[in-house]
């Protein structure tokens, strides 16, 4: 038996759906403990593509369960969507899928209230995705948020969707000065019990089934969305989503006690990406910048923004393994740095008065302030995209890939050299 978390080490988009799907295919039970649709795993095999965005990719395996946890907000009209493409594509979600009743929705008003918000901003974005994840994750810890296990008591139900939609009109109107159309509370409580009907067959206690699965000694793969520097708690701030993406999340929105998890396996891009808004001290804006970008189809799977590319921070990563307990990493598309000349990794910064810092500081005004101190690599200059043997690899990539674990102090278990199943390396299991 054996209890995996997969995190993102940057700022989200480090491939882990890839990563996902491949440890899927040891494990019993695959559980998704936080974000919302706001995240966009892509997966691909032979000629087929999947974009998932609240199920946890483990489903592409017949004979895993995937799990959609307590700790998640989930915008029930977006995963009866996400149900149906798949069922398209041939995977049947019945009697594999477990959706937790002690999971908050996104309600119709949240998604107001973020693109609301970010209007009034202005100069000041956040730059988030608009899914009204902020929204929902502040009704839940101010304890105004819907449950799905809310939704069985229709007369409560009702009266607290017409007291919240209310509530969110005034603050709309009032406040953001948003001017319609706004809300009716009939719709909303009938729109949200037919879809509570078409998912009820999947609402269950999830922490017990996840429990059960541990004690009969199954492997259970934890699947975190975003990444480490977009935690709420840890990110970035204010520039973070609004759940704890770093693995200590996996034990409050998966429904575990630390005890139970033997390994924790950081995902993180050869190089750097980030999407959005907020500080990046390795973002290059040059012709390389715009290299990586192509090379590397970087694109959100969400919202389809460009991300912004940067070199490799090891300084940025030094503070993941620290605040994870990371004790693997997988490394992914190494292919495609394969033209590059030289390449550099960030090893500390230095602010505006000379202080240097070996790993992100937490203060905003220094974050903004950073100049990186980078170490120069010899690229290699030759093929590694496909290759599945480790010691098939061009000798410097190799060496990049040896000082990365170096200067980490962690061994990098898988290498991914292109963006499909099979295009990987597996240098030991971690289950």
């Amino acid at each position: 038996m054996s209890n995996v978390i997969i995190i993102g080490s940057q700022w989200g988009d480090e491939g882990k759906g890839k990563i996902v799907d491949l440890l899927s295919q040891q494990a019993n039970m695959i559980v998704r403990f936080q974000g919302g649709n706001n995240a966009g795993h892509t997966v691909m095999f032979g000629d087929k593509t999947f974009i998932l965005h609240l199920i946890p990719s483990g489903i592409l395996h017949e004979n895993t369960k995937s799990v959609i946890g307590n700790g998640m907000v989930v915008d029930p009209g977006e995963l009866l969507k996400e149900i149906a493409g798949l069922m398209e594509m041939g995977i049947d979600c019945r009697g594999r899928l477990f959706i937790s009743d002690a999971a908050n929705l996104i309600m119709p008003y949240h998604r107001l209230l973020d693109g609301a918000r970010e209007a009034r901003l202005k100069a000041n974005k956040i730059g988030t995705t608009g899914k009204g994840i902020g929204p929902a994750y502040e009704d839940k810890v101010g304890r105004c948020g819907i449950r799905f296990a809310d939704i069985e008591n229709n007369s409560v139900f009702k009266e607290k969707i017409d007291l919240f939609v209310s509530d969110k009109n005034m603050i709309l109107k009032h406040v953001l000065n948003y001017t319609g159309p706004y809300l009716d509370s009939d719709q909303v409580f009938e729109e949200l019990n037919q879809f509570y009907s078409k998912l009820s067959p999947y609402i269950c206690d999830t922490t017990e089934l996840v429990a059960r699965e541990i004690e009969q000694g199954n492997h259970v793969l934890f699947e975190g969305a975003q990444g480490t520097f977009l935690d709420i708690d840890h990110g970035t701030y204010p520039f973070v989503t609004s759940s704890n993406t770093v693995a200590g999340g996996a034990c409050n929105g998966g429904g575990v006690g630390p005890t139970q998890i033997d390994r924790i396996a950081g995902v993180v891009k050869a190089y750097t990406t980030r999407v959005g808004e907020g500080p990046f001290p390795t973002e290059l804006f040059d012709d390389i910048g715009r290299f990586l970008g192509k090379e590397g189809n970087e694109f959100g799977a969400t919202t389809g923004r460009p991300r912004r590319c940067g070199w490799f921070d090891a300084a940025l990563l030094k503070k993941a393994i620290r605040v994870n307990g990371i004790t693997d990493l997988a490394i992914t598309k190494l292919d495609v740095l394969d033209k590059l000349e030289t390449l550099k990794i960030c090893v500390a910064y230095e602010d505006s008065q000379g202080k240097r810092y070996d790993t992100l500081p937490s203060k905003q005004s220094i974050q903004k302030d950073l100049t990186p101190i980078y170490e120069e690599l010899p690229g290699w200059n030759a093929v590694s995209s496909r290759i599945t043997v480790y010691d098939d690899l061009p000798e410097n990539a190799k060496k990049y890939i040896a000082r990365i674990e170096e200067l980490l102090g962690v061994s990098a278990c898988i290498i991914s050299t292109g963006p499909k199943r099979e295009e990987t390396i597996i240098r030991s299991e971690l289950f």
